[in-house]
């Protein structure tokens, strides 16, 4: 090679290297250790199970098939793996057609038939049927899966419409049908972990409504209900409300009517992206700015919870980040994991103490493809999560961008922590190190705090096949993540990292870092 062509290409190749160490930015990433800042549940992951039907259709597609709870194929291998490899998967059964849902079961219900697409009627369905052998199909699969079921009743039940409102339903709630199947169930020997009373009926509905006082009431009668049924408070199961968009008025109201110890876990819903068919959907999903805007209805139901209802708990009932069935070309993409993710993150820090992503498997949205069943990314980082990222959740802050967000938690198995890094970047690597801010101790105590020898930080990165985060493939350390021959979830190792080197945080990527020489006392 010419001596001019050899300097030519050292010099592109030193520019180039040079290129990536600029853009390699380093991060401190302060994690306060001494004192919680909120804790969730257990099985805080939860992912929710729909009615839809297949002709359940939005922008020109109808992206359901028989993934609902009607026709979906319980016996699939792969769902069932799916479910297992979380281990005891909270999973809440309900959705926009719950309140349309009879059940085949006692005397309160003479005529119950399956969904019909009908003018006029809620969301263009008629009512629905809920046959017992279908109810007994479904705790079949959640015994094998081991799955924690969450149940939403119909709510509108022996109500009336308003005279003068379209979305008005008024008339207290018949409780017989469900106290029916409740006594069913339990003859069975199933078990329904809770009960959520109706969708989307608060503030101003959605496709109805119902006044605050009187749901309110309803909430009590279900109680009422639960606790004759389920004599035994070891193994009653919760109750569960109101389960639709927040509206402070409402859940204060709604709260000081049904009273004191009534209602376990207060339920909101988000679909913060809005709309499926919106074209600035895969922009949203990666503007932290964007992103942060929820982060205050976050506060303010966790703040109703503290003010109206300190013996129950936040919970997020549903969220699929776009509304009517999610995005085609986003929500089960990569790159919708940035949305995901950050909304664990953000909701744990918040105090919530479950989410649930709408949907496991159905629309555009689900964990799981809804004619193959494989995993779509979210699964991966969902499962992840479940893993590692234990109950007690930790105060971080760092230096740098906000294209990287990041959470901590108190490591679910082992000690010390683990950290969630979210780049949002598509060109600047993020090189993290962690700091134990231990400003309640003097300098010897931090000293004898620190850990010699520290075993190996276990790294966790999630990647999307090729750069292109508009792609289902997604690489855990650089191997594409793939169900194995016999449909089970593939094994998921760390790579094993010395604990005195930096986290290095690629442009689009997700790490999961488990830190177990990480002293913090709150743990």
């Amino acid at each position: 090679m010419a001596p001019s062509r050899m300097w030519l290409c050292c010099f592109v190749l030193a520019s180039s290297l040079l290129f990536s160490l600029c853009l390699a930015v380093p991060v401190k990433l302060t994690v306060r250790g001494v004192t919680t800042v909120a804790e969730t549940e257990d099985n805080f992951v939860c992912a929710t199970m729909d009615w839809w039907p297949e002709t359940k259709c939005n922008y020109n597609q109808c992206p359901w098939g028989k993934a609902g709870l009607l026709n979906l194929d319980l016996e699939n291998e792969i769902l069932i793996n799916a479910i297992k490899a979380f281990d005891r998967l909270r999973l809440r059964v309900g959705g926009s057609l719950e309140d349309q849902v009879l059940y085949e079961v006692g005397y309160a219900v003479k005529n119950c038939t399956d969904f019909k697409r009908t003018e006029g009627g809620l969301f263009g369905f008629s009512q629905g049927c809920l046959h017992m052998s279908r109810w007994d199909e479904l705790h079949k699969m959640f015994n094998e899966t081991r799955a924690v079921m969450t149940f939403g009743l119909n709510a509108l039940f022996g109500r009336q419409k308003a005279k003068k409102d379209g979305t008005l339903w008024v008339g207290d709630w018949n409780p017989q049908n469900a106290r029916d199947l409740m006594e069913y169930t339990v003859s069975k020997g199933y078990k329904v972990e809770s009960y959520e009373l109706g969708n989307e009926l608060c503030g101003s509905g959605v496709s109805a409504r119902v006044e605050a006082e009187q749901y309110g009431k309803d909430i009590v009668a279900l109680k009422n209900v639960v606790e004759e049924v389920h004599p035994n408070p070891t193994s009653r199961p919760k109750v569960l409300g109101p389960a639709g968009f927040y509206d402070e008025k409402w859940f204060n109201t709604f709260l000081q009517t049904s009273g004191a110890n009534v209602v376990d876990g207060l339920t909101h819903h988000i679909y913060n992206l809005g709309s499926g068919d919106d074209e600035n959907l895969i922009h949203k999903i990666q503007d932290p700015f964007y992103l942060d805007r929820i982060a205050q209805t976050f506060k303010d139901v966790s703040s109703s919870v503290q003010r109206f209802g300190p013996w129950s708990g936040a919970w997020v009932g549903e969220a699929g980040g776009a509304y009517n069935s999610g995005g085609k070309h986003v929500s089960h993409y990569f790159a919708d994991g940035f949305w995901y993710l950050d909304q664990l993150g953000m909701t744990a820090t918040f105090n919530h103490k479950v989410y649930c992503r709408q949907a496991l498997i159905g629309g555009n949205y689900a964990l799981l493809n809804t004619t193959t069943f494989i995993p779509n990314p979210d699964y991966y980082g969902a499962l992840l999560w479940n893993r590692l990222m234990g109950k007690k959740v930790l105060a971080v802050s760092h230096d740098s961008s906000p294209y990287l967000r990041t959470y901590a938690h108190c490591s679910k198995h082992g000690g010390g922590i683990t950290v969630l890094l979210i780049n949002m970047s598509n060109s600047t690597t993020f090189r993290v190190r962690t700091r134990n801010d231990m400003n309640l101790y003097s300098a010897s105590a931090r000293r004898l705090l620190l850990l010699k020898d520290a075993p190996e930080r276990e790294e966790y990165h999630l990647t999307p096949e090729g750069g292109n985060i508009q792609t289902d493939v997604v690489l855990l350390n650089g191997t594409p993540l793939k169900i194995t021959n016999g449909s089970r979830i593939p094994v998921m190792n760390p790579r094993l990292v010395d604990p005195s080197m930096p986290i290095n945080v690629a442009p689009y990527s997700i790490v999961f870092a488990n830190i177990k020489g990480f002293r913090a006392p709150a743990c």
